[in-house]
């Protein structure tokens, strides 16, 4: 598709950006997820393919060498997250949009490469309180990832002025109302 178009959602942990990005794939048909790859474990009932293309540390950095990846990057040491030039390709060869969940440095680096063709939204949680709220009511990590998460999302938020818009996620239904229109306009 050579007008293909890609809509990146960032955001701190927790701030709701997956569950945005789910909503929008129920509603706008012409939109269809990026799968990233990464080096770490799965979790829970995650699929390859699916969820993420699981890749062993030996192997994402062979891909990294290779020039394999759009963009990726080692979030913490030994976990590395990434987009293959294939996945977004593939998307593409379909006649589709694609849509991006990544990190916030994963996004900068995506809208930066693809420039106009890209429309780039950090979600913004409504506070690092209520962000740590939401981590915790997920109850999937120790207490230092918890730690290790709120400050790298501290950092992180004073990322959101790289990107196009930001959506502040305080209210979800409005989040979702606010963010199907922003993708519809850049869309058109």
């Amino acid at each position: 598709m050579e007008n293909g178009k890609l809509v990146i959602f960032s955001a701190p942990s927790g701030a709701g950006k997956t569950t945005i990005v789910h909503h929008l794939l129920s509603v706008i048909p012409q939109l269809e997820f990026s799968v990233s790859a990464t080096s770490r474990a799965l979790r829970g009932d995650e699929q390859h393919g699916v969820d993420y293309y699981f890749l062993s540390v030996e192997e994402f950095r062979q891909r990294v060498a290779n020039n394999e990846f759009v963009e990726w990057e080692e979030v913490y040491p030994g976990q590395m997250y990434g987009t293959l030039h294939a996945e977004v390709e593939r998307i593409w060869r379909k006649g589709h949009h694609v849509i991006f969940d990544v990190d916030v440095k994963g996004g900068i680096n995506l809208a930066k490469q693809f420039g106009e063709r890209a429309l780039s939204v950090f979600v913004m949680p409504p506070s690092v309180e209520a962000l740590e709220k939401r981590l915790r009511f997920r109850a999937t990590e120790p207490e230092e990832k918890i730690q290790m998460r709120i400050a790298k999302a501290k950092s992180e938020m004073d990322d959101a002025v790289h990107f196009d818009t930001v959506l502040i996620n305080d209210s979800l239904e409005e989040a979702l109302v606010r963010a199907e229109d922003i993708v519809r306009t850049f869309l058109k």
